[in-house]
C-alpha cells in the first residue's frame, strides 16, 4: 500500500473537523493535540491551550491507562483533535488513537496552516503563511 492510499484508508472513517469546528469542539470541553515538532511551534506559534505532545510520544501520552499520560488524558471517551502542520499526519495520529479505544479522536483538516489562515487565535512568532 502506498502512503496516499494508507491516508485515504485513515481519514475515511474519521470524521475530519475544519477549523471552526475544531475550536467549536474544545469550547465543549474536547482537547486540540499539537503533534508538530518544535521548530515549527517556534516559527509559527501555538494554539492557545493546546496540549503540546511530540508525535513519537502521543499514544503514550493520551492513553488513559498509562502511567505516562498527561492529566489532560481523563478517559476513552475524550473528544481528541489531532493537529499537524498541514493535516496529513495527524490524520494517522487520530486513526492510531481511535486503534487504542479514544473512538471519538480525529484531526484538523489542513492542521495548524488552516487554524492560522482562519484567524483563529495563535501565540508566539507570527511567521509568514505558507
Amino acid at each position: 500500500m502506498r502512503v496516499e492510499e494508507l491516508l485515504a484508508a485513515a481519514r475515511a472513517g474519521l470524521d475530519r473537523l475544519g477549523p471552526a469546528e475544531a475550536a467549536s469542539a474544545r469550547a465543549e470541553g474536547g482537547l486540540l493535540v499539537d503533534i508538530r515538532y518544535a521548530a515549527l511551534r517556534e516559527r509559527d506559534g501555538v494554539i492557545p491551550g493546546a496540549l503540546i505532545v511530540e508525535r513519537n510520544e502521543l499514544e503514550w501520552r493520551l492513553d488513559p491507562a498509562c502511567e505516562h499520560r498527561a492529566p489532560e488524558a481523563t478517559g476513552h471517551d475524550l473528544r481528541v483533535v489531532v493537529i499537524c502542520n498541514e493535516g496529513y499526519a495527524s490524520s494517522l495520529a487520530a486513526v492510531s488513537l481511535r486503534g487504542m479505544g479514544l473512538h471519538r479522536a480525529t484531526d484538523l483538516v489542513g492542521g495548524f496552516q488552516a487554524w492560522r489562515a482562519a484567524g483563529l487565535p495563535v501565540a508566539g512568532p507570527p511567521g509568514p503563511l505558507p
